[in-house]
């Protein structure tokens, strides 16, 4: 899968410079062109020379190649790619790409890159377990870019721990999956509402609830990736897509998005509902703002909201797939599973307010799948990693039918 590929590798300042040779043999020989950025400390460990003798280019370390005005673009680098893959990075190359410290030419093509980017880091074990990198890693991670996590074994320091950058062969393995998984949805529509729903109860007040909507939107740049073209339907939310394939609905009301999913769902091969839609809304709305009284109380008059999942669920043709979100606080397995069957979804993706670090406002998310088959479990992960897992399910359902 990566004959043709053009890959950006970039080189750190870090003793495991010299496996970039393996990683640069391991992808040339499957058919990848490999363009090498290095910081000027990564000089230190591993000479251009060596480099352009195994890429059969140009090594680029410094925004201008000479001192006639003749100039490294970091832009054009960007577009070029298929891929950028930075091994070994260092904890301070890493700090630098999530703060975005554009001082060198990789940090810079880094941040120009419209491709999609894997990180190898190889540190000290103290480094690598130090709260700063974590939360870069995590930051990271929330950007959308690959982390190929570091081995445990004895390193530099003669200390043993986790750090080890991970070997040439499974990080190649990792591109290789990658792109193998990039075309599974060629072809394919998938619909997917994200965010809260805003039901307004004067001109500045309104009823919502705390969807950030960084799952929905993870959920759509994952199927955008492997080839689906995505109709995002959204509440308001902060949020920008990244993929070209991705097509953008705003909305604000349950009203708004139910007959949004109502006029593109029948079109489309799968549906995904994380959206968190209020069940209620005021049964009026006044024109000016309510002013607070002296004394007394503000009784609101609620009426349920148009039933999304259920009328989605009651059109559903055999062919389609349709998934579902549970949000729980509490007999949570007797109510995904309830959702499941009256929803008439394919599998419904549980999460519970009771794990530390899931729900709503958070950059990860710890789920269960559930379907007429049983439950999987899955392990606390960033919200891109979980989209990842959510999709291989999609694909997997999706792939009897058609």
């Amino acid at each position: 899968m990566l004959k043709g590929k053009k890959i950006i590798l970039g080189i750190t300042g870090s003793i495991a410079a010299y496996k970039a040779c393996y990683i640069i043999r391991g992808l040339i020989k499957q058919g990848a062109e490999v363009q090498v950025v290095i910081t000027p400390a990564g000089k230190e460990f591993i000479t251009p020379i060596t480099l352009s003798a195994l890429t059969s280019k140009p090594v680029i370390s410094e925004f201008f190649a000479q001192r006639d005005g003749t100039w490294n673009s970091h832009v054009d680098l960007g577009l070029w790619a298929d891929a950028v893959l930075i091994a070994p990075a260092t904890a301070s190359t890493i700090g630098k790409m999530a703060n975005g410290i554009a001082d060198n030419m990789l940090i810079t093509t880094y941040l120009s890159a419209k491709a999609p980017v894997f990180v190898a880091p190889a540190m000290d074990l103290d480094m690598f377990a130090h709260p700063a990198t974590q939360k870069n890693l995590d930051i990271l991670r929330s950007y959308g870019n690959h982390i190929i996590e570091p081995g445990t074994g004895e390193l530099a320091s003669h200390l043993v721990g986790k750090g080890r950058m991970e070997e040439p062969e499974n990080i190649i393995r990792v591109l290789d999956e990658f792109f193998a998984s990039s075309d599974e949805l060629s072809g394919k529509k998938v619909m997917i509402t994200a965010g809260p729903t805003y039901e307004k109860i004067d001109p500045v007040r309104f009823i919502g609830n705390y969807s950030s909507g960084k799952m929905g939107f993870a959920l759509a740049e994952e199927c955008a990736r492997r080839g689906a073209q995505v109709t995002l339907i959204t509440g308001p939310v902060q949020l920008k897509t990244q993929h070209s394939g991705i097509i953008r609905v705003d909305v604000e009301s349950a009203e708004e998005m139910y007959k949004a999913a109502q006029a593109h769902f029948p079109d489309a091969d799968a549906g995904i509902l994380c959206a968190a839609v209020a069940d209620y809304r005021p049964a009026t709305v006044a024109d000016k703002k309510i002013k607070r009284e002296k004394e007394g109380e503000l009784t609101l008059h609620l009426r349920a909201t148009q039933d999304i999942a259920a009328s989605l669920g009651g059109i559903k043709r055999k062919q389609q797939c349709l998934v579902g979100f549970a949000l729980e606080t509490n007999n949570e397995q007797q109510n995904a599973e309830g959702k499941l069957e009256r929803k008439n979804f394919d599998f419904i993706v549980l999460n519970s307010l009771n794990d530390a670090g899931a729900g709503f406002r958070h950059d990860t998310n710890k789920i269960s799948i559930i379907d007429r088959k049983g439950r999987t479990d899955y392990p606390l992960k960033s919200k891109t990693e979980v989209a990842q897992d959510i999709i291989d399910r999609l694909v997997a359902t999706l792939s009897p039918n058609f």
